[in-house]
């Protein structure tokens, strides 16, 4: 039985430079590091196999990152048209931060975190907002109206907006992974 084929990734030279800094960094997380190497070298549509033997890790790793990044793609493609350079960065470490774990589940997806930081790169006039800026109390009763949460305090949208704290792995992220 042939193996599956790889998910072609689509990276923006933006997304591409981001993820070179990000491995350039000293500051870097070493994970998080790995990660973006993964990425950089599923773009010169090498195998899982190659990437996992050129970075001396488990294939399951390299197939698990390629797909969340596969499934994160338009999202991080919406967020990169804003023109918020610092917000893709942000949005692209909380992709190769997020791992899941044990404990009590997050209160925020991942796919969450991700629609309040495309909503934050809107201007509040486009929803009606009476603000020339968003704050994090119009923010939050924002994603409340538009459904992306049933609830979020504005101090939680704030936490997200200063990359204090990142929101879980979305099912939609870990859901479709093919077999080895």
């Amino acid at each position: 039985m042939p193996s599956p084929q790889a998910k072609l990734l689509h990276v923006s030279s933006l997304q591409q430079d981001l993820l070179q800094q990000m491995t350039r960094r000293t500051t870097s997380a070493q994970r998080l590091v790995k990660r973006a190497h993964i990425i950089l070298e599923a773009l010169k549509a090498t195998s899982n196999t190659s990437i996992a033997q050129h970075l001396q890790i488990d294939y399951e790793t390299v197939r698990r990152w390629r797909d969340r990044w596969h499934a994160a793609q338009s999202r991080l493609q919406a967020i990169e048209e804003t023109g918020k350079r610092k917000l893709l960065e942000q949005a692209i470490e909380v992709l190769l931060t997020v791992e899941q774990r044990p404990g009590a589940p997050a209160t925020f997806t991942l796919e969450q975190f991700m629609q309040i930081m495309a909503l934050a790169c809107e201007k509040p006039e486009a929803s009606e907002r009476p603000v020339s800026s968003w704050t994090p109390r119009e923010l939050a009763d924002e994603a409340v109206k538009r459904g992306i949460v049933e609830q979020i305090s504005p101090r939680t949208v704030e936490r997200f907006l200063k990359g204090e704290r990142v929101a879980a792995p979305s099912q939609a992220l870990l859901a479709h992974s093919p077999a080895r």
